[in-house]
């Protein structure tokens, strides 16, 4: 592959705020934007764990249109708003990635855009030259 690929998805801020859900580079790598629960213009129902699961859902979605799945996953980033929800989201993430263990942050965040929102993730994965 020589150009970026780029993946939009019907994110409510990606046109206004000019981004893509995901670019894959040449070389393989695909980041994924921050992802939270906003699915239809609506926040997922439930708790921290919902959210995160919810959240994620979006990135592999994400990595589905190009191709990968989670086994292709070699980095997350977990932002909350609050370090009560940590084992909730950590829940989460292990259900959803315990047999990639890709490279992974939790961090502490003071809020987004919607005050609603507990969690947004973000991921990278790797497209393996064999996969080209």
């Amino acid at each position: 592959m020589t150009v970026v690929r780029r993946v939009a998805s019907k994110g409510q801020w990606e046109e206004t705020f000019g981004y893509s859900r995901a670019v894959e580079l040449p070389n393989g790598l695909v980041l994924v934007s921050g992802c939270t629960s906003i699915v239809d213009g609506m926040i997922a129902a439930g708790g921290p764990y919902e959210q995160t699961v919810t959240a994620f859902g979006v990135a592999v979605d994400a990595l589905a249109e190009l191709g990968l799945g989670r086994e292709h996953v070699v980095r997350t980033r977990m932002y909350l708003t609050h370090a009560r929800d940590v084992d909730e989201v950590g829940r989460a993430h292990r259900e959803l990635f315990g047999a990639v263990r890709p490279a992974a942050s939790m961090i502490i965040v003071s809020g987004f855009v919607d005050p609603s929102l507990v969690v947004e993730v973000e991921v990278e994965a790797f497209r393996g030259a064999q996969e080209s």
